[in-house]
């Protein structure tokens, strides 16, 4: 940790942080895409067309047997998106929740989403940063001294791996996961990326407690809010530039359980999800959680920027002229692990798994119906749920005759919170967590 004015030579950390780029995204005839490092090294390339990597040592049920389908093509996305396993919206790969099975039923996913398998959100592209260059800057008038931008406390990936290590389970969900169903369910029509359910993966993440680096940057007593910063290209829409990533946490929640990570899944972070150093916001909406962080505010006075004061945030009937508050927790929701009209073979049992989820609180419940809605049964939880985390669950059904069947799971969390029949309509769609239909053919 050093304070920016220091000049080479006077710490082990010395070399200042490489200044955010404005990345491009070039098309090569290769049809890969290739996003520029500057480093001391010159400038890499990488094809966006490669075959998937896996891990050494990761199990081999979480790799998909046979050969990998065409890869889904988004430019700005780095990493392979086999067609199988993601669907693309936009500048973003939703991952395919019937991929966590195979054609026999059987589980190729487990509690946690690998990372070739894990979903991507980008606003604009994944910048590839030299993590031995990168440096993460903490200043302002809630850290002693008051350090400005250019005199701001200095941390090295080393020097964040030398703080006290801390490891969690959570999830990482987009604000729009479901966004979709208010359309399809609802009849009312939403801007944005029209996910379905596939915008959310849980990790093991490994790293230091921002409260770790906070205090150790001198943290006062009078701070009220930080504000990272991502190292992605500035967010450009209609002409408007509204600058790099970023969005404000209370100091509250700040201290209290998010984390700087650089592992993921107990491999160093890749580009797509954050590299060389994200946040993670357990329970709280993705956008918090935000990636590739160079630089931490903290303040003595509420902090603002367009992500938390005209985006995420609820407009619309019942909902404040200007917008309803900042979005911050997550709400319950359900998914089931099977494609949407899978065809199920009468007379036999067939056993439907899923998982649950809330932002505030773990799951006590998950209920399954397999007529519409008309009537219940409760499901099997795999494991015991935690605070931030998905559960699995499962039940047995036996379809006797053929024809078209409506599955729905819903969930109660150990607050009370159950997903509703209908969810109260904002006109961003976000926060979509009512009961979802899903259709399936019996033969």
């Amino acid at each position: 940790m050093r304070r920016s004015s220091e000049k080479p030579g006077e710490s082990p950390w010395s070399r200042k942080a490489p200044e955010r780029l404005r990345w491009g995204v070039e098309r090569h005839p290769d049809s890969a895409v290739r996003i520029p490092l500057r480093s001391a090294a010159g400038a890499l390339t990488v094809p966006a067309s490669a075959a998937p990597v896996f891990a050494p040592g990761r199990a081999a049920a979480e790799e998909v047997p046979g050969p990998v389908p065409e890869s889904v093509n988004i430019p700005g996305i780095v990493k392979p998106l086999p067609a199988q396993w993601f669907v693309q919206r936009d500048t973003n790969a939703e991952m395919r929740w019937d991929s966590l099975r195979d054609a026999d039923g059987e589980a190729v996913v487990g509690r946690h989403v690998p990372v070739e398998r894990f979903f991507v959100r980008n606003h604009t592209s994944t910048p590839l940063i030299d993590p031995v260059g990168w440096r993460l800057k903490l200043f302002g008038s809630g850290l002693h001294g008051a350090p400005s931008p250019e005199r701001a406390v200095e941390f090295a990936l080393d020097d964040l791996r030398a703080l006290p290590a801390t490891g969690i389970h959570a999830l990482i969900e987009c604000a729009g996961n479901g966004r979709s169903y208010f359309h399809r369910q609802q009849g009312r029509l939403t801007p944005g990326t029209p996910w379905t359910l596939g915008s959310i993966g849980s990790a093991s993440w490994r790293g230091v407690r921002l409260a770790e680096v906070l205090r150790a940057a001198g943290l006062t007593d009078a701070a009220v809010d930080v504000l990272p910063t991502g190292l992605d290209p500035d967010y450009v829409v209609d002409g408007t530039d509204y600058g790099p990533v970023r969005r404000p946490l209370p100091i509250a929640k700040a201290l209290d359980d998010t984390l700087l990570a650089y592992e993921m899944n107990d491999e160093p972070l890749t580009p797509d999800h954050g590299a060389p150093v994200r946040l993670v916001v357990p329970g709280w909406v993705g956008i918090a959680s935000i990636k590739w962080v160079g630089s931490i505010e903290v303040a003595d006075h509420p902090l603002h920027s367009p992500w938390n004061t005209v985006f995420y945030r609820m407009y619309g009937p019942g909902h404040p002229p200007g917008g309803g508050p900042a979005l911050t927790t997550q709400v319950v929701k359900s998914a089931f692990e099977l494609a949407e009209g899978a065809r199920l073979e009468a007379g036999r049992e067939h056993r439907l798994h899923g998982r649950s989820w809330s932002g505030a609180a773990p799951v006590r419940q998950v209920e399954v119906s397999t007529d519409g809605g008309l009537s219940w049964r409760t499901a099997e939880l795999a494991e015991e749920p935690c605070a931030g985390d998905w559960t699995r669950w499962s039940t047995v059904w036996r379809p006797e005759r053929p024809g078209r069947y409506e599955l729905r799971a819903r969930a109660t969390d150990r607050q009370g919170a159950t997903q509703p029949e209908r969810e109260a309509f904002n006109r961003e769609g976000y926060l979509f967590g009512a009961v979802v239909a899903h259709p399936v053919t019996v033969v």
